[in-house]
């Protein structure tokens, strides 16, 4: 878990309309890595090359995803929301399309129609300053995540663990350990150290087509304000939408963070991906 999903954790995120894009966009690239799966003895290749071929892929994807819009629908305790995601000059925007499955009432509709289009007014009426301050901040998650993936190499041993038919594909199961002595560049690689998991990566496009990943021991970030504790669980799942591009399809995640080490704080995210398709609308 990055130190920024544990802040979010802790207090809500400033934009609602984004809580959920960011903090999937964030914490979709800490995920690496966790338990059991079922392979069969190959001849082993070679590790380190299909691990940079992954990263080069999943680069490419996050350049790729703001030209793609999609549902997203949110499992909650009670129920559904199903949002249409979409970028609007250059950050993203949720629109509410579906409550347990059920689409919106007219009411509704024309409501959800004039926030998307009041907000369409309010970007277009920024200031150049305004602008650019509101990208920089959507941007900052995926530097974020560069760092992550940057870091990949130098915070785990990779193993192979065989290969095998997953989803359709035929894909190499890795397995990644802490490696020891690696030293965090900054407080959000620090929670690498605490990782460990597995990785299922399609051996023609070095897709990540799964992975999961489990905190294993204690992890303090933000100095004392925070840690993250075991019992903290992801999975990612992706697909590939078109173009050689692969996105999301299902996210889940269970969180536990001790906040200032006097209370705890459980966050629980099971989110589903569905009709991704290439913008044909700007705004």
């Amino acid at each position: 878990m990055s130190a920024r999903a544990a802040a979010e954790a802790v207090a809500p995120a400033n934009e609602p309309g984004m809580k959920t894009y960011t903090r999937i966009t964030a914490l979709v690239l800490i995920v690496l890595l966790a338990c059991g799966a079922e392979t069969f003895a190959t001849p082993e290749p070679d590790v380190k090359q299909i691990i940079a071929k992954s990263v080069e892929a999943i680069r490419h994807d996050w350049e790729e995803e703001p030209k793609y819009d999609c549902f997203e629908r949110d499992r909650l305790a009670h129920g559904t929301k199903t949002y249409k995601d979409l970028m609007i000059d250059g950050s993203p925007y949720q629109m509410l399309v579906k409550v347990d499955g059920k689409p919106l009432s007219a009411g509704q509709q024309a409501e959800e129609k004039r926030k998307l289009q009041e907000t369409i007014a309010e970007r277009k009426a920024e200031s150049p300053q305004q602008r650019t301050q509101r990208i920089q901040k959507y941007q900052l998650e995926t530097k974020r995540n560069h760092e992550l993936i940057d870091q990949l190499t130098q915070a785990f041993d990779f193993h192979m663990e065989g290969q095998r038919k997953l989803d359709g594909f035929e894909v190499y199961v890795l397995r990644a350990t802490p490696r020891p002595g690696y030293q965090p560049t900054s407080v959000q690689t620090e929670v690498l150290k605490g990782m460990k998991g597995r990785l299922w990566i399609d051996k023609k496009t070095y897709q990540w087509v799964q992975v999961e990943a489990r905190v294993i021991h204690p992890v303090s970030i933000y100095g004392f304000v925070a840690r993250v504790e075991p019992g903290t669980r992801f999975e990612l799942v992706k697909m590939p939408v078109g173009d050689g591009v692969w996105l999301r399809k299902d996210f889940s995640m269970k969180a536990h963070v001790n906040v200032f080490y006097f209370f705890a704080r459980h966050q629980s995210d099971d989110i589903a991906y569905y009709g991704c398709s290439a913008q044909t609308e700007k705004f």
